[in-house]
């Protein structure tokens, strides 16, 4: 699997997930884009970057993207854990403020440069909790699960321009995002354990898959939800 002189935007690649992937996208010869509100003093230094709040309108300045953009991962996400009854509306507004409006506003800049490659993959980052109903997820579900939804919507409506639209849906991964849920041993063996192949997710576990989704391998694979959850999503082991 070669991305060698595919140009890529990753938003969101500054930390966890999405700075595995760009490292990984690096190392497959790509020219990789990056949006994000930090640098990353691991990125190489011929990563174009753009600082910027997915949460705020961003316009993408008319020279940041090339003409043509191969690939686009929206790596950003949040995790929002409360009793249902302590959700507030500024709890689910920001979640799907980050999760759903910030990709489509991206996506929508990015299109005129998506269809330009002929033939480009669009990636989106859900969650397991979308589908398997987790309790204190109802903010993030919701947002993961709207997600989803355009996910497909889009995939159906760009399939002819040759723009394909994939999301893959992650459990617990072990990245900042998720630091508080495994910062002791106890809470890391019993994340482990609440998945049947007995271990918590590696970003590389996930950026590996999406790097497979950018790639040609993957080029007759559209409105596909993957998940890359240790088998919680779907297996019942105890």
């Amino acid at each position: 699997m070669s991305l060698a002189g595919k140009n890529m935007l990753v938003v969101g690649g500054s930390s966890g997930i999405g700075l595995s992937l760009v490292k990984l996208l690096q190392v497959q010869g790509a020219n990789v884009f990056v949006i994000s509100r930090s640098r990353s003093e691991q990125w190489a230094e011929d990563v174009h970057f753009l600082q910027a709040d997915v949460t705020e309108e961003i316009n993408l300045p008319p020279d940041f993207l090339p003409e043509q953009l191969h690939g686009l991962v929206y790596a950003v996400g949040s995790i929002t854990l409360k009793p249902f009854n302590r959700l507030t509306t500024v709890d689910f507004l920001t979640d799907f403020t980050l999760n759903v409006l910030g990709a489509a506003r991206i996506v929508q800049q990015s299109l005129k440069s998506l269809k330009s490659a002929n033939g480009s993959s669009v990636v989106l980052i859900g969650s397991v909790a979308a589908r398997a109903g987790m309790p204190f997820h109802g903010s993030i579900a919701a947002a993961k699960g709207a997600l989803e939804a355009m996910a497909l919507t889009m995939a159906a409506e760009f399939a002819s321009q040759q723009i394909r639209v994939n999301l893959v849906a992650p459990s617990l991964t072990d990245t900042p995002l998720a630091e508080k849920l495994l910062n002791s041993p106890e809470k890391q063996e019993g994340s482990a354990k609440r998945h049947p192949l007995g271990r918590y997710g590696q970003p590389e576990d996930i950026s590996s898959m999406i790097a497979f989704l950018l790639s040609d391998q993957s080029s007759w694979m559209t409105g596909q939800v993957i998940g890359i959850d240790g088998g919680l999503g779907k297996l019942k082991t105890m």
